[in-house]
């Protein structure tokens, strides 16, 4: 649909043709995650994961010029702080504290999904920049407390600490296809001379690690193999809706575990199998034929995405097998840059994914708050920093000899 120059808030993904939120999607970088593809989002609101009820009300934010759309974001109004990964629940209760509403409140991010990446799509920079100031002056007059924008790519990051939005820092743990201290997928391509290779297999990879890691790891392998399971990979075209069916019961069953609801509804997976059949990989483990356990993988040509796990029986490193270490050996044997671990668990430091810092950025209406706030960042970003360092001393991977 063609619309008048400016900015226009979508009710649904739906309001927008896929062709186009994909193009401004690829025009913004040559990799990106699939789950800021048009199929994906509109998965999400076509099962029910979002809109109606669930506090996720889409309000898709595109910028229109000469009847054609130049830039856009994923932007909804949210009524609860529940499925982000960045946690702001104390802000909320500091405006409660004070008589006010702190919800809704605009989030520009991916629903329950903590993978880095672009989150101002547009045709070229000058767009996504006019974007985002028509974002923040519609924002700043629609009388809500506020906006985030949670894991933005590092050229948007930059774009919104600019505009003067506050930054706040995080850590994941990512797994790089590339021997420790080698240089970046990026230096490689460039044709740096003596860039290493990527590992070889698993077993140079665990011969990268220090000796007490590297037979840990073995000694979950070998316990994780005595369960006498079958392990298979799947995507998309050779998923059965049965596959499926028991994913999903895993993934509600390890909410149930943290005494949680599951964000998914049951039909969310097959619709994305259907939608985006080549972007999922789904690792089953059966046994005598009968699933007993899954994990579930987004994947692109560049990356692997751990997103959900689950198993009817509780098996002692199971859990360790099929979401680190197969994950991290699928990434070697089909070439793959890096294995993103989603959000938090410092357990996977031990398990060679090393830290990985990211951002969200966020604009306060109420100055009182806002300054309180920005305090409190700038003291959290030294304590990121501190963690960060912490972590990197207590590298899984051999050090190299001094002098050496």
């Amino acid at each position: 649909m063609k619309r008048p120059d400016g900015l226009h808030l979508l009710h649904g993904i739906a309001d927008i043709a896929p062709a186009e939120w994909d193009g401004l999607l690829d025009a913004t970088t040559d990799a990106p995650p699939p789950c800021l593809r048009h199929a994906y989002l509109a998965s999400l609101e076509e099962t029910g994961c979002v809109g109606g009820r669930t506090g996720w009300t889409p309000a898709h934010a595109t910028l229109w010029q000469h009847g054609e759309a130049i830039a856009a974001m994923p932007l909804y109004l949210k009524h609860h702080s529940y499925g982000e990964y960045v946690f702001d629940w104390a802000w909320a209760e500091a405006y409660a504290r004070h008589g006010l509403d702190y919800y809704p409140k605009w989030l520009c991010a991916v629903p329950f999904t903590p993978i880095p990446g672009p989150r101002l799509l547009g045709r070229d920079a000058v767009a996504r920049r006019a974007l985002l100031e028509a974002v923040l002056t519609h924002v700043g007059g629609s009388g809500h407390s506020s906006l985030h924008l949670l894991f933005p790519s590092d050229e948007d990051a930059a774009l919104l600490a600019s505009a003067g939005m506050m930054m706040r820092e995080g850590v994941q743990f990512h797994w790089q296809n590339r021997p420790a201290g080698a240089p970046s997928a990026a230096a490689q391509a460039a044709g740096i001379p003596n860039a290493p290779a990527r590992w070889a297999d698993l077993d140079s990879f665990l011969a990268g690690l220090s000796s007490d890691k590297r037979k840990k790891i073995r000694q979950e392998r070998r316990r994780a193999a005595a369960h006498g399971l079958e392990l298979r990979w799947l995507d998309g075209h050779t998923a059965q809706p049965a596959d499926w069916d028991f994913l999903w019961r895993c993934y509600a069953g390890t909410y149930a575990l943290h005494r949680s609801t599951p964000y998914l509804t049951p039909t969310f997976f097959q619709r994305l199998a259907q939608r985006m059949p080549s972007a999922l990989r789904l690792l089953l483990a059966t046994r005598r034929g009968e699933p007993v356990a899954a994990a579930f993988f987004l994947c692109d040509a560049r990356a692997l995405y751990g997103r959900y796990w689950g198993a009817l029986e509780d098996l002692p490193f199971l859990h360790f097998e099929l979401c680190y270490y197969q994950a991290i050996e699928y990434c070697i044997d089909h070439g793959l840059e890096r294995f993103e671990g989603g959000a938090q668990g410092e357990h996977k430091l031990a398990r060679g994914l090393g830290p990985v810092r990211t951002t969200s950025a966020h604009w306060i209406a109420d100055p009182r708050f806002r300054h309180a706030i920005d305090d409190y960042l700038g003291r959290e970003r030294q304590g990121i920093a501190g963690y960060v360092d912490e972590l990197n001393e207590r590298s899984p991977f051999r050090q190299p000899a001094p002098g050496g």
